[in-house]
């Protein structure tokens, strides 16, 4: 059976990527992503090394996480080409800790026969705090038609898609609060019940591109 592809066309601003949850880090995984990354770093690998310097613990390095979020995207976006990602480290992981990935579409665009949609992630331990946010942008092809087109030499398909973004969707009901505050300030001055208003939309940040290290993924556990 051929793996799954994902296209441009069947994806929407807001689309959860199913979570990816990892098995608790160990000591024996720091080990072995010290051996594959080459990051012999004490702080992650000798523990008394680590409480000398005022830690708890050995903890986990940064990359090891950004692994794991790389293959939350690379896993999702199947037939596509990633261009860029990015994250930023929030808190530390320890062992003991399980990470859970998580990850949703905040933008699609498409102009010319190229396509592309960014994605928001963000990693959770087991408590629920966040200990890393990132970000990345996949390219695709527009639909099946489109791959099979490109793949035989010939022009792709050209659909023009406007910018769209869960900062568009933020802006917009932003621009509606006004009305609805208004409407409530002068139920609330004749005595009337109003209905309570939506949550407004989160938004996804898009800080500078970096590239992630193919190195990263290589110890992390399913």
């Amino acid at each position: 059976m051929p793996a799954r592809k994902l296209y441009f066309e069947g994806l929407r601003v807001g689309d959860e990527l199913p979570a990816l949850a990892k098995a608790p880090i160990d000591r024996v995984q720091l080990s072995r992503y010290a051996g594959a990354s080459g990051d012999f770093n004490p702080v992650h690998v000798d523990e008394v090394y680590a409480k000398s310097v005022g830690m708890p613990s050995v903890y986990a390095p940064g990359m090891l996480v950004m692994g794991m979020l790389g293959q939350l995207i690379s896993d999702w976006a199947r037939g596509g080409q990633l261009r860029r990602y990015h994250v930023r480290f929030i808190k530390m992981v320890w062992p003991g800790d399980t990470v859970v990935c998580k990850g949703r579409v905040s933008d699609r665009h498409g102009e010319g026969g190229r396509y592309f949609v960014d994605v928001e992630l963000w990693a959770e331990n087991q408590r629920g705090e966040l200990v890393m946010k990132g970000n990345s942008t996949i390219q695709l092809f527009y639909s099946l038609e489109d791959e099979n087109r490109q793949r035989a030499g010939q022009s792709p398909i050209v659909v023009e898609v406007p910018r769209e973004s869960l900062l568009q969707a933020s802006a917009a009901h932003a621009a509606e609060e006004p009305e609805e505050d208004d409407e409530r300030r002068a139920a609330s001055m004749s005595g009337k019940k109003t209905t309570g208003s939506k949550p407004a939309a989160k938004t996804a940040t898009a800080p500078a591109a970096s590239q992630a290290p193919a190195a990263a993924k290589k110890a992390t556990k399913k």
